[in-house]
């Protein structure tokens, strides 16, 4: 009779998704020296991974700690902000959040950018999968803005950010999410002032929203046109 551990779903063997080795995830990282990955567990393995990390970290004076990191691994994801900028609209969507709606927001209904997790996809093909799940659009030219890691300190995900111009004729679907996956999203369509409005009084609190509008009044389609400089007047 075998006397040794157990073994340990999505580690030894697979877990209800398939996965094993799920506690390799940073073991051989040596891009940063002052960082050495010195032991990964698998604390949770539901349908993303939490981990603790212990690492020793050389600090600024010189000297070695050892520290210990838990990382909430969900993949990487994708956002995006269609826009009209000939009607100054944008397309936005609204759903219950439970985490935000424990964490103080009145009623969970977020207003967001159609976003999603990556999947196996690129994420231009994730995006516009999203688009025409959440929003019922099928996106033609996309932008990609820029990258972000929204959470840092604890999640690994790092966001795609892209915008997208549409017209009524994009709209070729209904929207609303996918329902066998619990999604139940409505769709806005937003005037961009009021879309910049909501975010001012706090109606719209989600973070890669708040950036993807702020981004379209700053750099984006909606950015002010800065006046050209005045003709020189010839003195008299």
């Amino acid at each position: 009779m075998s006397t040794g551990a157990a073994p340990r779903p999505g580690v030894d063997v697979p877990d209800h998704r398939g996965r094993t080795g799920l506690d390799r995830a940073g073991r051989d990282l040596d891009r940063n020296p002052g960082v050495v990955v010195r032991d990964v567990e698998v604390t949770s393995r539901g349908w993303h991974v939490l981990r603790r990390t212990t690492f020793d970290y050389r600090r600024r004076d010189g000297s070695w700690e050892t520290q210990q990191r838990e990382t909430y691994d969900r993949g990487n994801g994708a956002v995006v902000l269609p826009y009209d900028a000939g009607r100054r609209r944008v397309l936005l969507t609204r759903q219950f959040r439970y985490p935000a709606y424990v964490n103080d927001h009145p009623d969970g209904m977020l207003v967001e950018a159609a976003a999603g997790l990556l999947d196996g996809d690129d994420p231009l093909a994730a995006i516009r999968r999203e688009s025409a799940e959440e929003l019922g659009v099928t996106l033609g030219r996309v932008t990609p803005v820029f990258e972000a890691y929204m959470s840092p300190g604890s999640v690994t995900e790092r966001l795609h950010f892209y915008a997208a111009p549409y017209t009524p004729a994009d709209r070729t679907g209904p929207g609303g999410g996918v329902a066998e996956e619990g999604e139940d999203i409505d769709v806005l369509e937003l005037d961009f002032d009021e879309a910049l409005a909501m975010v001012r009084d706090g109606r719209i609190a989600d973070g890669k929203t708040v950036m993807l509008l702020q981004w379209a009044a700053l750099d984006g389609p909606f950015a002010a046109v800065r006046p050209r400089s005045a003709p020189a007047v010839p003195a008299r």
